[in-house]
């Protein structure tokens, strides 16, 4: 790895643990304007006060509420996008490059691919191409790789999972995102085919406070270094909070209880 990106890096992963709190805020493109995500500038704030590592989202949204407020971020430009609206949801598209994350202040930049898709021939080629250009700019790479498409019958499954990271790591990742597998082996098989920090996605969201903790506590314990997780984050009723507790269990070594203790939750 380059000096360029590993000094990058630092400024979204903690240094002694090498683990990271990143909050996605990209999803205005795919679904609209949210909940939790209306008013950007209070949705970064947020993340900040509550101390999360880094945020993510899309280069027009940089301008919109970005280091606007006390503690700094850092900053994960995503580089692809397509709508629910599309007749091909899951097949992304650039519609940024390297060079205009780096204009904008970006720290990193993020690909999302779908193995299985029926364009997914596409979006490699997509990644194939940001992570040279990211190698060229000394820049860190973030894939969100998931399984998704009409022979994929459980994106959960640790198989998938497993595969679906090694494709980030094989095409040229710092960093991949994968959803987890359901239990700490399986997801522990996940982190050790990776030569890279492997982050958990949030996927649905849940219901459950302890649920959530337990299974970012669950990804550490497999060899995990953290989480990428936007819904159940940002839309949560008491979400500085819960940052605080998730960083207590990154980057202080709390037990799912003590998070909930913090939170006033049981």
């Amino acid at each position: 790895m380059s000096i360029g990106k590993k000094i990058r890096l630092e400024r979204i992963f903690n240094r002694e643990n090498n683990r990271c709190i990143i909050v996605p805020m990209d999803h205005g493109v795919s679904i609209g304007p949210c909940e939790g995500l209306v008013d950007m500038r209070e949705a970064v704030q947020d993340m900040s006060v509550g101390g999360a590592d880094a945020v993510l989202m899309h280069k027009g949204l940089v301008r919109c509420g970005h280091r606007s407020c006390g503690k700094d971020l850092g900053l994960i430009v995503h580089l692809s996008a397509s709508t629910d609206l599309s007749p091909h949801p899951n097949s992304k598209t650039l519609v940024c490059t390297v060079e205009e994350a780096i204009r904008l202040g970006a720290d990193a930049v993020s690909i999302h691919i779908n193995i299985g898709d029926e364009l997914e021939r596409e979006m490699l080629a997509q990644m194939g191409k940001v992570s040279e250009a990211t190698e060229r700019w000394g820049l860190p790479l973030l894939a969100m790789v998931y399984a998704r498409g009409p022979k994929i019958q459980n994106s959960y499954d640790p198989k998938l999972v497993a595969h679906c990271a090694r494709v980030g790591v094989e095409l040229g990742a710092d960093v991949v995102k994968v959803p987890y597998s359901g239990d700490v082996d399986s997801f522990a098989h996940v982190v050790e085919s990776c030569c890279i920090p492997v982050v958990i996605a949030g996927g649905a969201k849940m219901d459950s406070t302890k649920s959530f903790l337990q299974i970012v506590y669950d990804s550490l314990q497999a060899g995990g270094s953290g989480l990428s997780v936007g819904r159940n984050v940002f839309q949560h009723p008491n979400r500085r909070a819960l940052v605080r507790a998730l960083r207590g269990i990154v980057h202080e070594n709390w037990t799912v209880e003590q998070a909930l203790a913090s939170m006033g939750e049981k």
